[in-house]
């Protein structure tokens, strides 16, 4: 996949992911789904995982690592699991949080191999969810086509598109640029160019 079919970036805002948190946690409610535990996929779905606990009042949480990722718009060839869930789930109803459906490769891999460690009952709750994914969550608040960045990657972001540019002839300010167009904070912009430059 490119950065091309992704169409640019989309870069919300905290305040504006826990608004979407807040309307998947009425969702969730609203279906009567209670789990026993949330599960959040490792890196990006620590973040909304945590405030999904908190919104939905169970601190009951566990983590599975997938790794498919390697910079922006490129993959693995397939997603592998890193680390196993890190807790007992046989038998319990089972809610997985990741930031978005991208491939929903490494979703669908998460989901199988919850399965094969005993869930009773599982579903899946994004913020985002992507037109092409393979696996179409639950719950989702957004469809979009942008690469999303979000406000727990946005140093990381900066250098994966920087270095994407890069491999295109192009510099690290045509990248910073090219970012705060879409909405990314011009100081951290500054500041992340610098540290950039620097390294």
């Amino acid at each position: 996949m490119t950065l091309q079919q992704n169409e640019g970036f989309e870069i919300p805002t905290w305040k504006q992911v826990y608004a979407m948190l807040l309307e998947l946690a009425q969702k969730i409610r609203i279906d009567a789904f209670s789990p026993d535990i949330i599960v959040g996929v490792s890196r990006g779905g620590w973040a909304p995982a945590r405030v999904l606990s908190d919104l939905l009042e169970n601190p009951n949480m566990a983590n599975v690592k997938a790794e498919f990722y390697l910079g922006v718009a490129e993959t693995k060839k397939t997603p592998t699991i890193t680390q196993s869930v890190s807790t007992d789930v046989v038998g319990k109803t089972v809610l997985v949080v990741d930031d978005v459906s991208d491939t929903g490769r490494s979703l669908r891999l998460v989901k199988s191999h919850l399965m094969k460690k005993g869930v009773n009952e599982l579903r899946i709750a994004t913020l985002y969810y992507k037109p092409w994914s393979v696996t179409t969550p639950d719950y989702y608040e957004k469809t979009t086509r942008h690469w999303i960045i979000f406000p727990w990657e946005r140093k990381e972001a900066f250098r994966k598109v920087a270095e994407k540019f890069a491999l295109n002839g192009k510099s690290a300010e045509e990248a910073s640029n090219a970012l705060t167009q879409y909405g990314f904070d011009s100081e951290l912009a500054d500041r992340f160019l610098r540290e950039y430059s620097e390294g």
